[in-house]
């Protein structure tokens, strides 16, 4: 007689991965509200699902190691929510002028970066070498997200806080420098990989 086995619990739908669910449903959302750019609520309201997004960035994590829902599903979407966020906004940003002139290299060092490391994560599990995050990279992460909340707000929140459009725009160029320094970090790491792989 065979022994019943109990069957086991899906890690699909944990709390943790519900979470970044979240975050990629927050995409397609934040970018149609910003179709209405000069709408103060429609600015306001992409404000706010940003916000509600990037937290959850920190709180899928969060949860993951405090409860152990950690899984190869979340490691998954995870990074892919925040990118895919990132550039969703820095696209919608440049076509509506919030991120303009000189400040476009910015956002393309941001995307490039992103490419970049993205391409090098996927030949790197191909080694089944990790590219663990540094704590620069999550400076450069928090310092990004700050950015594109205070230019998602726009004109909304720089009529309720003057001067704050000039405030997104700096520390834009802060991320993208950091960028810069954690792309060349993780570059340096992952050649050393390549260069000993003897394929």
């Amino acid at each position: 007689m065979n022994a019943v086995l109990p069957r086991r619990r899906s890690q699909a739908w944990t709390l943790a991965n519900c979470l970044t669910y979240g975050r990629l449903v927050a995409v397609p959302v934040v970018v149609v509200l910003l179709f209405w750019p000069d709408e103060i609520a429609a600015r306001w309201s992409a404000f706010g699902v940003f916000v509600a997004a990037a937290i959850t960035d920190y709180l899928d994590g969060y949860v993951a190691r405090a409860w152990a829902q950690s899984s190869a599903l979340g490691r998954m979407l995870d990074p892919i929510a925040d990118k895919l966020l990132v550039a969703a906004c820095l696209l919608m940003l440049a076509a509506d002028g919030s991120i303009n002139g000189m400040s476009l290299w910015a956002a393309i060092v941001i995307l490039c970066r992103e490419v970049l490391v993205s391409g090098l994560r996927e030949y790197l599990a191909e080694l089944k070498v990790g590219l663990p995050v540094s704590r620069i990279a999550k400076w450069k992460t928090t310092v990004q997200l700050v950015a594109l909340g205070v230019l998602v707000a726009g004109p909304a929140g720089e009529s309720l806080i003057p001067g704050s459009l000039t405030a997104g725009i700096v520390l834009l160029w802060l991320a993208a420098a950091l960028t810069l320094y954690t792309g060349w970090d993780y570059m340096r790491a992952g050649i050393r990989h390549v260069i000993d792989d003897p394929r």
